[in-house]
């Protein structure tokens, strides 16, 4: 396929102007759709793909560079259908005009090679046979709208594994069924990067990294296999990418429905009652959040042990993690009250781990 945006189209017809237009070359149809960011085609921005201006089926058209007398501008290129239709197409760029000549040209040369024999036999069986302009147009037209319904769904692409979903910015469920895993890999890479050789860094996880290197080391993740553990990466700029993870999943690590179940947990006087009920909220969770969590907590856990080094204690972790693991789908007027609460969930889930985890 051959697309390019807002060529500049003349169709020879009663209409003496040209138009901007989006431009397909799917096969062997040339089609015009409206620019969405004209006015005329701002009203069918979300149908050009199904209703194209024009159409041009290139099996028996010529394609030339167009002479003055045709049009003054620079860089015209004159198409003339089978039917006889002539169209002036116009770019500013030459060297995206010669393309779109060489792939016209090149098209409608094997166009030729792949029909002559089909097209000589079908004339020898009905001489006099013809079909008229519009019939043509109207075949073409039955022709494209079939292969636009034939076309599959973002979402079957995506479950097929054609397109691969981001890391950053995704569902939690969604990614580990994509990876197949019951953690995301980003989060184990994260974990064991920063166990292996930053641990004892002092101000972990509360000191910023360089944030165009997070956004690089994010690019990467998302497009590519990822290496933490080579050395080439600043711990901070890892611990920084793990919390924008986290930040940025569609639904928080504590899911949304669960959110009010939590803070009403928090609240319970008795300490004992309020184990038992974080632990069957805990139990309750979506298995790919409630192994995440597991390991995130887990992998907190050593790095306040090492808290006389990095200066990492529980309330400093919680205080780092609680409103980005933690929060409301709508942010309300009782923030500030939100966020100890956040802060304290965190707090308690790390101090009684094996309690709520484990047993």
């Amino acid at each position: 396929m051959f697309v390019c945006k807002s060529i500049t189209f003349y169709k020879s017809s009663h209409r003496k102007n040209w138009s901007n237009s989006w431009t397909v070359l799917h096969g062997g149809i040339l089609t015009f759709h409206k620019d969405p960011k004209t006015p005329a085609g701002a009203s069918v921005r979300n149908k050009t793909s199904k209703f194209p201006e024009f159409t041009v089926e290139l099996k028996g058209a010529t394609i030339n560079r167009a002479t003055k007398d045709k049009s003054s501008k620079k860089n015209v290129l004159e198409l003339k259908s089978r039917s006889g239709v002539e169209y002036l197409i116009q770019y500013d760029t030459e060297s995206i005009i010669t393309d779109w000549y060489k792939i016209i040209t090149d098209t409608i040369r094997q166009l030729y090679k792949n029909v002559l024999p089909s097209s000589c036999s079908l004339a020898s069986r009905h001489p006099s046979s013809s079909s008229t302009p519009e019939a043509d147009q109207k075949k073409v037209r039955t022709k494209l709208k079939k292969f636009l319904l034939k076309r599959p769904t973002l979402q079957s692409v995506k479950d097929k594994g054609y397109i691969r979903e981001n890391v950053f910015g995704c569902h939690l469920h969604n990614l580990c069924i994509q990876e197949k895993t019951r953690v995301p890999s980003f989060v184990e890479k994260c974990i064991r990067a920063v166990e292996k050789r930053g641990l004892e860094i002092d101000g972990l996880y509360r000191v910023s990294g360089n944030l165009a290197v997070i956004q690089k080391l994010r690019f990467k993740a998302d497009h590519e296999d990822l290496d933490l553990e080579e050395g080439n990466w600043d711990i901070h700029v890892i611990t920084g990418a793990l919390k924008l993870f986290f930040r940025e999943l569609q639904e928080p690590l504590f899911p949304y429905s669960l959110f009010n179940d939590f803070i009403n947990g928090i609240k319970i006087p008795d300490y004992y009652s309020k184990i038992a009920h974080m632990r069957n909220l805990v139990r309750s969770l979506p298995p790919p959040n409630r192994n995440t969590m597991e390991a995130l907590f887990s992998h907190l856990r050593k790095v306040i042990q090492h808290g006389d080094e990095n200066r990492m204690s529980v309330q400093n972790v919680a205080i780092v993690f609680g409103p980005t693991l933690l929060k409301p789908e709508v942010e309300t007027a009782n923030i500030a009250a939100y966020m100890v609460f956040q802060n304290q969930i965190v707090e308690f889930l790390l101090n009684e781990f094996e309690s709520i985890f484990h047993m």
